[in-house]
């Protein structure tokens, strides 16, 4: 259950500051401040519950872990379960506090940050601009993740490579959507925008999903078949010998 609970907290953590500083701050940091509170929530919590869950906070991430057979069946199903519910807390925080400010906040009129394509982009990109964005940035997110937590890759800088990867991707991408990547991140708004956001929201759950897929297939294509697969979370523990090293400190 502790895995369960750490992927709910993690994705809270993604969308509060993520989603969070764009209602709150994005009249005075910009798109690029939002980028990198987006990179630095998720490069905080690789470090922080990456030992406990594999800080996926993210189905498409799951999903892409899923197929490449570095996470079980119910393991995924829950994960995404305790997501959802992540991005659901911490899109009803950032409403009720964004009510306070005066005169009040609409979430169906000011967005809440809800993703979306044609009239609800922020720069008028269509919905086909949307989807192949939404696939190709998914992709870069998972195969940084799947490749990040590599029995080759260096130890202890998984989370300065998926957390960049996350800001970069926002860059790209507010412009065009709002940036998803991340179905969770996605439902959480949605659900209290309604209308709009909902009738566009399968478009953010099935472009990342497809994402997710792709980054999974080229991954099983670039690494070396023979090398042990092993989880996320195994990737982003430090090493046993860090580990006694810090034991033998604690007294």
């Amino acid at each position: 259950m502790k895995k369960y609970f750490a992927e709910l907290v993690g994705t809270f953590v993604l969308v509060f500051g993520g989603v969070g500083s764009a209602v709150f701050a994005g009249k005075h940091i910009g798109f690029e401040g939002v980028a990198f509170a987006f990179g630095l929530s998720l490069l905080a919590m690789v470090y922080t519950i990456g030992p406990i869950s594999g800080c996926h906070i993210n189905p498409a991430v799951t999903f892409g872990v899923l197929l490449s057979r570095k996470i079980g069946g119910k393991d995924a199903v829950m994960y995404v379960i305790a997501q959802i519910l992540g991005a659901i807390i911490a899109a009803w925080l950032i409403l009720t506090i964004a009510r306070g400010i005066p005169g009040g906040y609409v979430a169906s009129v000011s967005g809440l940050g809800a993703n979306g394509f044609g009239m609800h982009s922020p720069d008028l990109y269509s919905m086909h601009a949307a989807f192949h964005t939404e696939i190709i940035l998914t992709a870069f997110l998972v195969l940084t993740v799947l490749g990040a937590t590599d029995i080759k890759a260096p130890v202890g800088f998984a989370g300065l490579a998926i957390g960049l990867v996350l800001t970069l991707i926002h860059l790209v991408s507010i412009p065009i959507d709002n940036t998803s990547v991340n179905p969770a991140r996605s439902i959480g708004p949605a659900l209290f925008v309604g209308g709009w956001a909902i009738q566009q929201l399968w478009l953010f759950i099935v472009a990342p999903l497809i994402g997710a897929a792709i980054a999974a297939g080229i991954y099983a294509v670039i690494r070396t078949p023979e090398e042990r697969v092993i989880t996320t979370r195994t990737a982003e523990r430090s090493l046993g010998s860090q580990q006694q090293e810090r034991g033998r400190h604690t007294t």
